[in-house]
């Protein structure tokens, strides 16, 4: 089969991390498929991210093939030392990435809970159970700036996340990634939900979680990360600041159908929190990664 492979200009640059971008197509100029990927600074520039799609109908015809050739020589060109993407299991991308020397690092089960079955007074429940020496805080769209440093400061509760496998590095956060995170969040239309756990004692933010709604109301809301510094676990804060996120989006967005959150496999303790929040599975992604 003749086809092209055609480096595309992507937009889609953020502030810490640039996209690049490739077509394939026929001899007719028929699109076929695309390659994505995404280069990271700030703690990952070790690592790029693919995203591959190729037209059902012109699978096995090396489209795919030809799209990952491109992509990985960019990453070596770039210097980076692996290549990590998805695939749902016993997909197309399941099988055809282990072929092409990609091995399997992280399994992420995913769950949603459906919005018209919360139990609000359940729910309440433990939003207003005491947490001695802690209280919970909201805002939407960007941090406070009274909270702006404690929050960058408390993204490191993500640095120890089951990431099994997975080169995944440490992200570097300060305030400036924090503030341009949520401002890329609203850029594209879309409203990002934090709450947070604060240490009395001093006013720090011990923990955080965080939910993006689309942002004309409907659909399903999508939860980003939910964290708990080191120091603060084992107070059950977790739990606490996801019930209040939730308790959140059941009062504030009534046409929402539901949230959406994936976790590690053996993340068995944010599973149990989703599950006793009542998230229901829905399906099974595989990380799978590519060391140059």
């Amino acid at each position: 089969m003749s086809l092209r492979i055609t480096p595309l200009t992507d937009p889609a640059h953020g502030a810490h991390s640039r996209r690049l971008a490739w077509l394939a197509s026929d001899t007719d100029s028929a699109p076929l498929g695309t390659a994505f990927l995404r280069l990271f600074d700030g703690g990952q520039e070790h690592l790029a991210e693919l995203t591959l799609h190729v037209h059902p109908v012109e699978r096995r015809k090396g489209v795919g093939s030809r799209l990952l050739d491109a992509a990985v020589a960019a990453a070596r060109d770039n210097g980076r030392r692996c290549v990590i993407t998805q695939a749902e299991s016993g997909s197309a991308g399941d099988h055809f990435l282990p072929a092409r020397a990609f091995r399997k690092v992280l399994t992420l089960r995913f769950a949603r809970l459906p919005l018209a079955d919360v139990d609000a007074t359940a729910l309440a429940a433990v939003v207003e159970r005491p947490h001695p020496g802690y209280r919970l805080a909201s805002w939407q769209g960007t941090v406070p700036d009274a909270l702006a440093r404690t929050f960058a400061a408390s993204r490191r509760a993500m640095d120890d996340m089951p990431m099994d496998d997975t080169d995944h590095g440490t992200v570097a956060w300060d305030v400036d990634r924090v503030r341009a995170a949520a401002k890329a969040v609203e850029q594209r239309g879309d409203e990002l939900h934090t709450v947070v756990a604060i240490d009395t004692r001093d006013g720090s933010i011990a923990g955080f979680t965080e939910l993006v709604v689309p942002g004309d109301g409907t659909g399903d809301g999508q939860h980003y990360g939910t964290g708990v510094l080191p120091e603060h676990r084992g107070h059950g804060l977790g739990r606490w600041m996801k019930a209040e996120s939730i308790r959140q989006a059941h009062e504030r967005c009534p046409d929402i159908g539901g949230l959406l959150t994936d976790t590690a496999d053996s993340n068995t303790h944010m599973r149990h929190i989703s599950d006793s929040l009542g998230y229901v599975p829905t399906h099974t992604t595989l990380q799978y990664q590519l060391d140059l």
